[in-house]
């Protein structure tokens, strides 16, 4: 059985000077506070700072990077603990376990060797022999204080986390944490109200209710609901979010006239709204967001073009978030023109732009974002936060927009303990990055040092309003 033992110059490059000097530069960021502007762990996880049920709960089930290619390879989701019936976490950890080799050469795999490595201590490579010796020594140490969440959130030195969180949550563990002077970090609740802009969906009426329950004002109007989302955002800020998040199928954003969106709005309470009115009203409702952010200020993120939920079957039996959402072609330059001539250059508003479709980078979001002082270009997300993907990206970007434009990296996981290996992974490449353009004398050497501290550290504070 081989060790598990991550080099210390992964991700460097072959050449010797250039693996040296990325060396040095990664050395001098590897211990920066982690600032993780954009995820989706659940705020209760650190408010109520409850022991991790078990191995397979905390590392498997929730990761639908994982859950995917598993699924890919023959073994099924109820195996995997996302089925209806409840599913025996050790045998969800024995199927991981014995599959360990589908994730060579993935980010999968090097985060999963990363936090194997420097959180739980493990020096052997999975397999279907030491399975339950694995098990049974990550599922101790789960049980001791050091492994609770808010031991490992100080550990993995986050500064700041933000979560996901619908218009209508009651933020009451971002409450909890905030008064708690036992806890020094900053968990930001982030606004997604993706749910309230297609209204042909099925549950658009139900989620209208929540949403008014929450704001206190009726959503029976299309003006209705633009001033509960407005109401919900001023509770969002007040909670100490500086941002929103929203994923679409396009970035199209024509607003439609008051008296059309209200139109559409009542004959799909009716359930009478057409599927041409339900796009319509979407693309508006991205613009009346757009309007909104440059209203409060929020940081507005937008990643459309990902085809949600592909297999149909799949859905049904097992619901969302389990692996079968893939990419789509993006578009952003002719689809975005009414936010942008309208919000561009306005000072307050600020627009980060994520893709699954690398093309867009070099051909759309740089830019984009080397013209409009309100464009961010996102860092590689989902399918491209791979090393690869990472420098294929500063490579396409950094031309048209150079560093100040970009977002600074974005971890978007469930997966908890993968944070610190997900950042280690960008501080990486990003100097193997600078290294080589100090090699070919693009950039010097003193230059170079102060990216990549920035890279980490003002770039997402300013880009993100921390």
């Amino acid at each position: 059985m081989t060790t598990l033992s991550p080099h210390p110059d992964r991700l460097f490059p072959a050449d010797v000077a250039t693996r040296d000097l990325a060396r040095r530069l990664y050395e001098s960021v590897q211990a920066a506070p982690i600032l993780s502007p954009h995820g989706h762990v659940d705020a209760a996880l650190l408010a109520d700072n409850n022991p991790f049920p078990d191995p397979a709960t905390l590392l498997i089930t929730p990761d639908h990077y994982v859950l995917r290619l598993l699924h890919a390879t023959g073994v099924s989701l109820d195996a995997l603990g996302r089925g209806p019936a409840p599913a025996d976490p050790r045998e969800v950890w024995r199927a991981f376990c014995a599959n360990w080799d589908v994730f060579l050469a993935t980010p999968v795999r090097f985060w999963f060797e990363s936090t194997f490595a420097d959180v739980f201590g493990i020096d052997q490579h999975p397999s279907a022999a030491n399975a339950d010796e694995l098990y049974d020594h990550i599922d101790a140490l789960l049980q001791t204080d050091a492994y609770r969440p808010r031991a490992l959130f100080s550990r993995f030195n986050i500064e700041v986390l933000a979560t996901t969180d619908d218009p209508a949550d009651d933020l009451e563990a971002h409450a909890r944490l905030a008064a708690d002077p036992t806890f020094a970090g900053r968990v930001l609740p982030t606004f997604r109200a993706d749910r309230y802009m297609t209204p042909t969906a099925a549950d658009w009426p139900a989620s209208l209710d929540r949403l008014a329950a929450s704001a206190g004002i009726a959503c029976d109007t299309h003006a209705g609901l633009l001033a509960a989302l407005r109401a919900r955002r001023e509770a969002f800020r007040a909670a100490g979010g500086t941002a929103t998040d929203t994923g679409v199928a396009d970035a199209g954003s024509e607003p439609l006239t008051d008296a059309e969106a209200e139109r559409i709005h009542a004959a799909a309470l009716r359930g009478e709204a057409t599927a041409a009115e339900g796009v319509a009203y979407r693309r508006s409702m991205l613009y009346r967001l757009a309007e909104m952010a440059a209203e409060d200020g929020l940081v507005m993120q937008l990643h459309p073009s990902v085809i949600r939920n592909h297999h149909e079957p799949t859905l049904r039996r097992f619901g969302p978030d389990t692996g079968h959402d893939l990419p789509d072609v993006a578009s952003y330059t002719r689809p975005l023109t009414p936010i942008l001539r309208d919000f561009g250059t306005s000072e307050t508003f600020r627009l980060v732009l994520f893709t699954v479709d690398e093309t867009s980078f070099s051909r759309e979001i740089a830019p984009l974002a080397g013209f409009y002082p309100s464009v961010y270009a996102g860092a590689p997300w989902w399918f491209i936060d791979t090393p690869d993907a990472i420098l294929r990206y500063r490579r396409a970007i950094t031309d048209s927009a150079g560093f100040t434009k970009t977002s600074g990296f974005i971890d978007d996981t469930r997966a908890f303990c993968s944070i610190p290996a997900r950042h280690d992974m960008s501080r990486r490449v990003d100097s193997r990055y600078l290294a080589e353009l100090v090699v070919e004398h693009r950039l010097d050497e003193e230059t170079a040092f102060s990216v990549a501290r920035r890279l980490v550290d003002d770039i997402p504070r300013t880009t993100f309003r921390l």
